[in-house]
């Protein structure tokens, strides 16, 4: 089991939608992280990605997130935040995550640290390309992205 997860999540056939996936695999290329650190397209699963981030103690989720803002704009959600996220949730698939937390909650091995982080989409719709606007947030996400993680497994390793 991996000690830190970073989970992107979204549905790539639905423009952006699919941000939080894209970013995750755009921080697969620009990383090489020990074997306790795993990247996941968590893709639409929800519940279903319970057995891969079990036994995780720091989680990074990274989605499109419908909040009151500009297009593009970046959010971060910790702690109490995450039922803000949560209760703006784009899609069905943010509620079985939801979901999962609580259940992660009630087992002998609690997640430590749950992060989301994630932009405001332009379009959620059918299509495989997102947004210039949100597309170009890509890089810019997944850096921020990789400097928590790399500030996680400095945390471990020390």
């Amino acid at each position: 089991m991996a000690d830190i997860s970073v989970v992107g999540i979204g549905n790539i056939i639905m423009q952006d939608e699919g941000f939080g996936v894209r970013c995750a695999e755009y921080l697969q290329k620009i990383t090489d992280y020990p074997d306790f650190v795993q990247i996941i397209d968590g893709g639409t699963l929800g519940m279903d990605l319970m057995p891969y981030i079990a036994g995780t103690k720091k989680l990074l989720f990274i989605d499109a997130i419908d909040v009151e803002g500009n297009v593009g704009d970046f959010y971060q959600f910790t702690g109490d935040e995450l039922n803000a996220y949560f209760k703006n949730k784009i899609t069905i698939h943010d509620v079985g995550v939801n979901d999962m937390l609580a259940v992660l909650k009630l087992t002998d091995n609690p997640i430590e640290e749950v992060i989301v982080m994630g932009i405001k989409p332009e379009i959620v719709s059918m299509g495989l390309d997102m947004t210039e606007k949100v597309a170009e947030k890509v890089p810019e996400v997944a850096q921020k992205a990789k400097e928590l993680v790399d500030k996680w497994v400095a945390q471990h390793q020390g």
